[in-house]
């Protein structure tokens, strides 16, 4: 026990300086929306299209990623993560065509899966009645995308865009090396030697893996899908500057950043299923507000903020949950499964926003069906856990 409480703080910030790291390269395309579409004359559908498809591949990845996780153990994956993410990097920033950009856009995705890595790999260093506080601390390494809102357009601004995918291409490199020399698999975890299909057959099984994965779809797909797409919408309707609806976009992340690990500690003491409540009411309530298009900054950019807040407040719940109903051998590969769902959560929502507005010129169906999903996934809750 005494080994173990030695590294815990060390590798959780370790996990979580790579999470960050590797979502900002995740999300290298989003805050630059509307810059591409300029240049290559893209229509509103199009711009959804190449915002929306490395979450597609950071989603799906995610379940390999979580079985080899189990095998290979977190110091060695978050490394191979970072290597391979370079290449991707690289080849978006030196594409000016979209064909290439959707290409290279898609193999972006990689650094995307990072997420499956870490929750096992943290979950492993702390026992049982922290694990939430842990994965919520963990969990705010998706400020990466707020990193990547803020930096990445006055990066290009500065230098090109070619230079600064090299500079993420040269952290990324840096972070792969810090994972190989200075963090430990916690010495509680033990590699998993069964063969995939089986695995992935045995936690398909387990009835809370689907119950996590839709909420986690509802939840993290919702704040990644306003991380990518919130530039494009701000520049649609608010017509901000790129750099100011990067900026905007960043300070959505941040609040969902800070109140993941609120969430996660919250759920240690309330328990998981009343911080989903209020975070899926919240939701709800701020999506039915933002759908009626109040003016900017307040009180639409307080709308937003506390979108971000209660989206972030349920990742947080969901993997105190996940924690909760599913034993440890088995978390990466259910972390797997369920990230995925919440990816493709964030999958789905920018392509629908941008049909909407190609067809109506506003966002407020798009609202208005965000406000219903969680509102199901609310009555979904209260009647699916009402003994844990």
């Amino acid at each position: 026990m005494g080994e173990l409480r030695k590294g815990q703080v060390r590798n959780l910030g370790l996990a979580t300086a790579a999470f960050a790291v590797t979502f900002w390269a995740w999300n290298l395309i989003g805050p630059l929306s509307g810059s591409y579409s300029r240049q290559l004359t893209l229509s509103p559908t199009q711009t959804s299209l190449l915002v929306a498809i490395p979450v597609l591949v950071g989603s799906l990845g995610r379940i390999p990623v979580g079985m080899l996780t189990d095998r290979l153990g977190g110091r060695r994956m978050f490394a191979i993560i970072c290597f391979v993410s370079i290449v991707p990097v690289l080849f978006v920033g030196w594409s000016n065509s979209y064909g290439w950009l959707l290409f290279w856009g898609f193999l972006l995705g990689i650094p995307g899966t990072s997420f499956a890595v870490g929750i096992p790999f943290v979950n492993a260093w702390y026992e049982a009645p922290r694990r939430g506080f842990a994965t919520g601390v963990f969990g705010a390494g998706m400020g990466g995308t707020a990193l990547s809102s803020f930096f990445t357009p006055r990066l290009v601004e500065d230098f090109g865009r070619p230079s600064a995918h090299l500079l993420i291409a040269a952290v990324l490199a840096l972070m792969g090396v810090i994972m190989l020399g200075g963090s430990r698999n916690s010495p509680a975890w033990t590699p998993s030697t069964a063969s995939a299909l089986p695995r992935i057959k045995e936690v398909m099984k387990i009835k809370a893996t689907w119950q996590c994965a839709f909420l986690y779809a509802v939840t993290f797909g919702g704040f990644v899908a306003f991380s990518t797409y919130l530039p494009t919408l701000l520049q649609n309707v608010y017509h901000f500057a790129q750099t100011d609806a990067g900026l905007r976009t960043a300070g959505f992340s941040i609040a969902a950043v800070l109140s993941r690990p609120l969430g996660g500690t919250l759920s240690d003491r309330v328990g998981p299923v009343k911080v989903l409540l209020v975070s899926l009411g919240g939701t709800a309530l701020m999506a039915l507000v933002l759908a009626l298009k109040p003016p900017a900054e307040v009180p639409a950019g307080v709308g937003f903020v506390l979108m971000a807040f209660f989206l972030g407040l349920g990742t947080g719940g969901v993997f105190a949950l996940v924690a909760k109903l599913v034993e440890a051998s088995r978390v990466g590969t259910v972390t797997g499964l369920v990230g995925a769902a919440g990816g493709l959560g964030g999958y789905f929502p920018p392509l629908v926003m941008g049909a909407v507005y190609t067809a109506a010129g506003a966002y407020t169906i798009g609202y208005v069906l965000l406000a219903a999903t969680a509102l199901v996934a609310l009555a979904y809750t209260l009647r699916a856990f009402r003994s844990v």
